[in-house]
C-alpha cells in the first residue's frame, strides 16, 4: 500500500506534513512548526502520530515538539548535533542512516548550510524528498550557519535525485522566489511556465508545493549555478559554481 502524504499550513508561511503508512498505521510528522495544526490534521485523518522527523533546530520547525510528544508519546528523530537546541530527542541520525516509519523507509542526507545540523529525508519508494529549508521551489534557504560552498554541495546532493521525485519544502516562498529568479533568467522557458502556474495557484489560494524535482532542475536558478549562462548573467564568467551560487544568494538576500 502506498504511503499517504498530507500537507497543511502552519504558523505564517510554514508547511506541516504527515506521512502515513497504511500497512502499519504509523504516521510521521516532518518537523513540528506548531502542535495545533498537526493535531487537527491527525484527527481529521484518524491517524495516530508515531514519529516526528526533525530537519533542523530553528524554532519554526521544532516549536510543537514538546506538546506533541506529551500528548502522543511519539518518537523524536533529529540530526546528530547534540547542542541541545532540539528538545526531547529519542534518536539521532546522520548521513546514510535509514529511519523506519512503520514499513516506510526514510534515508537521511546531511544538507548543511542553512544551519550546520540540517538534514533532509528521502523516501525513495514514495519518490518524496522533504528538504525543509535547504531547497525551496525556485529557491533555497538563507545561509545562516554554514557557507556558500557548503550550501552548494548540499544542493548538489539533492539535485542528483531522480526527476520524478516530488519536493516538499518548509515554506510557501515560491512567488517571491519566482520574482527574483526572473531577474536572472528572464528568458528561461521553464521558469516562465512555472511563474504562470504559481500565479494561478496562489490566486486560487492553493499551495505551490509539492513540485517535481525535474522541473526544479530546469527552473530553479539556485540549482543552475554551474550553468555558464547563469554565470554570464551575473557577469561572473569563469567563476566557480560555488562563487556563482554565493552571488545569487547575496542578491536574493537583498531583493
Amino acid at each position: 500500500m502506498a504511503a499517504e502524504i498530507r500537507l497543511f499550513p502552519c504558523l505564517s508561511d510554514n508547511y506541516g506534513y504527515l506521512v502515513h503508512d497504511p500497512a502499519s498505521k504509523a504516521t510521521a510528522s516532518i518537523d513540528a512548526p506548531e502542535a495545533a495544526p498537526i493535531l487537527e490534521a491527525l484527527e481529521r485523518e484518524g491517524w495516530t502520530l508515531t514519529d516526528i522527523l526533525v530537519t533542523h533546530h530553528h524554532h519554526d520547525h521544532v516549536g510543537g515538539i514538546a506538546e506533541l510528544r506529551q500528548k502522543t508519546k511519539c518518537r523524536v528523530v533529529a540530526p546528530h548535533d547534540k547542542s541541545g537546541k532540539i528538545p526531547d530527542v529519542d534518536l539521532r541520525v546522520r548521513q546514510g542512516d535509514v529511519v523506519k516509519v512503520g514499513s516506510l523507509l526514510a534515508r537521511v542526507l546531511e544538507t548543511p548550510g542553512h544551519t550546520l545540523d540540517h538534514i533532509s529525508y528521502v523516501f525513495d519508494d514514495e519518490k518524496a524528498l522533504f528538504a525543509a529549508d535547504t531547497l525551496f521551489s525556485i529557491g533555497c534557504g538563507r545561509v545562516f550557519e554554514g557557507n556558500y560552498p557548503m550550501m552548494w554541495d548540499s544542493l548538489l546532493k539533492l539535485r542528483v535525485l531522480p526527476d520524478d521525485f516530488r519536493l516538499y519544502c518548509g515554506h510557501e516562498y515560491t512567488a517571491a522566489n519566482v520574482k527574483f529568479a526572473l531577474t536572472v533568467e528572464p528568458d528561461n522557458a521553464a521558469l516562465k511556465a512555472r511563474a504562470d502556474e504559481v500565479a494561478r495557484l496562489r490566486a486560487a489560494g492553493k499551495p505551490t508545493i509539492p513540485t517535481l524535482l525535474g522541473e526544479e532542475k530546469k527552473a530553479n536558478v539556485f540549482l543552475r549555478a554551474d550553468e555558464p549562462s547563469v554565470a554570464a548573467a551575473l557577469r561572473l564568467k569563469g567563476a566557480s559554481p560555488a562563487e556563482v551560487f554565493g552571488e545569487l544568494r547575496e542578491r536574493k538576500n537583498k531583493s
